[in-house]
């Protein structure tokens, strides 16, 4: 698969598919980027520790501060205590608040 074709399916991934999160992921807003591919973040109860961002993402995909990602939660991290699963964007942050699931 050329660099296009796997931008094109990944950025058509991230805008369009609506998922919802599961039993262990969670709902965090960006507040900084660490550099890396590592990203800090805060949860709603004002927690705050890094997570990484997936090698499909990278250079295909960008966040900046602001935006509200949903996470996997890594047990065995010290520092990284999480990997991103997706980026949220406003129509899928409504599709989540119309689920109940905000």
């Amino acid at each position: 698969m050329s660099k296009a074709t796997k931008k094109k399916h990944v950025v058509r991934e991230v805008m369009d598919e609506f998922v919802l999160p599961e039993q262990n992921q969670q709902i965090v807003k960006v507040i900084a980027s660490k550099g890396n591919n590592l990203h800090e973040v805060q949860t709603e109860k004002d927690e705050t520790f890094l997570v990484s961002m997936p090698t499909k993402f990278r250079k295909n995909v960008w966040i900046k501060r602001g935006d509200y990602v949903l996470i996997d939660p890594i047990e065995e991290g010290d520092k990284v205590k999480g990997e991103i699963v997706t980026i949220l964007y406003k129509d899928q942050i409504k599709y989540i608040k119309e689920e109940g699931k905000w």
